[in-house]
């Protein structure tokens, strides 16, 4: 058995994150020693270390209780300026040594039964330096799990390249976020014509609106926001997004139309604020930075309902929060409860472990 599992995706957000703490605190739970590391840092302007630049290898670290020492070290950032490096090397000079001996320089001396390795955001990233997802997994022998969000059917055709890349160093697939009206083709339809592909499809995850919704504090951060009220409620979980800018009437029946919501508005509409706090309403999001009116503030205080201010025109914070909510984060232990509980009822961990050659160490701790 390899001590290495490659955590992989067919592209960017697609829940690998999510899907390595599910297995781990599975594994943990089972008794065996796991350790998780990122070996491609992908932020373009800043570090990426766990100490600086990358919130989700932070939060997976902290949520299994890892520390530094504990895990394996960063290959690269990617950057402009390695790319541009990477690209400038003289060919005549002599080969440097495999960007992959760190890890393997790392699993000699560590105590872990299994590294987790969170792999590239897509099948190419870490191409220029030998560190695409399938180069990974023949330098290391190491299984991959394979992420898939699943949007359509035409996920699929990512899900096969996946293959033809990785070989027999694919261990299966886990669908994810498979929205509720497609779950029954996904089970009738792909999953049985991936398996006759020799293609192990693992799980099948179905959308779940916690894992799609974001913390008000998050919000706040992302915004840049300053809190004007309720600062112990930055926990509520929003799901979805309102703009109040019509009339007061029509606001209140479009703002009964969404449950747990954040309600983006002016400043200056009073009259909105108050129609969103008779509502759903799990936060209010007022721009153009005005001073907050105190019938507001008495009223959102007795609902315990947040309120944020916004140095940003109405516009500018839709369209910051819809790439928000596009790029949904897995910051909040709430999340990290709700993923375990799919995996458990839909992940087949039976299949995996042998999928993995990891059945027999579980026995070989059970007996410890």
């Amino acid at each position: 058995m390899s001590k290495f599992l490659l955590i992989g995706s067919t592209e960017p957000f697609s829940g690998k994150s999510a899907a390595i703490l599910g297995l781990a605190k599975h594994l943990q739970q089972q008794g065996m020693k796991v350790t998780y590391g990122k070996p491609i840092g992908s932020c373009m302007t800043e570090d990426c270390s766990i100490e600086g630049g990358d919130p989700d290898m932070r939060f997976v670290a902290e949520s299994l209780r890892l520390t530094i020492a504990q895990m394996p070290p960063m290959l690269l950032q990617l950057n402009g300026d390695s790319l541009l490096a990477q690209m400038k090397q003289n060919p005549g000079e002599p080969a440097p040594e495999h960007p992959i001996a760190p890890l393997l320089e790392f699993v000699e001396g560590s105590p872990a039964d299994l590294v987790l390795l969170e792999g590239p955001a897509d099948l190419y990233e870490g191409e220029l330096f030998g560190l695409s997802l399938a180069k990974m997994a023949q330098a290391l022998q190491a299984p991959v799990l394979l992420i898939s969000r699943y949007h359509s059917p035409l996920a699929v055709d990512s899900i096969l390249a996946a293959h033809t890349q990785l070989g027999s160093h694919l261990a299966g697939v886990l669908l994810n976020d498979v929205p509720q009206n497609q779950l029954q083709q996904v089970k009738t339809v792909i999953q049985p014509f991936l398996e006759a592909q020799g293609i192990s499809v693992l799980g099948v995850l179905p959308s779940h609106r916690i894992l799609r919704s974001i913390s008000v504090g998050e919000l706040a951060r992302q915004l840049e926001a300053e809190v004007l009220c309720c600062p112990d409620r930055l926990d509520l979980m929003v799901e979805d997004i309102a703009v109040g800018a019509m009339n007061v009437n029509s606001a209140l029946k479009y703002f009964r139309k969404s449950e747990h919501k954040a309600v983006i508005t002016g400043g200056d509409r009073t009259d909105i604020q108050l129609a969103a706090l008779e509502t759903s309403t799990l936060c209010l999001i007022l721009t153009g930075k005005l001073p907050l009116d105190p019938r507001i503030q008495s009223r959102a205080e007795e609902l315990e309902v947040p309120i944020l201010s916004v140095d940003l025109d109405t516009f500018t914070t839709i369209n910051r929060i819809e790439r928000v909510f596009g790029q949904i984060r897995l910051h909040e232990e709430v999340k990290v409860r709700c993923i375990q509980e799919l995996m458990s009822s839909n992940f087949d961990f039976s299949r995996f472990y042998a999928r993995i050659d990891l059945t027999q160490s579980l026995v070989s701790v059970a007996r410890t």
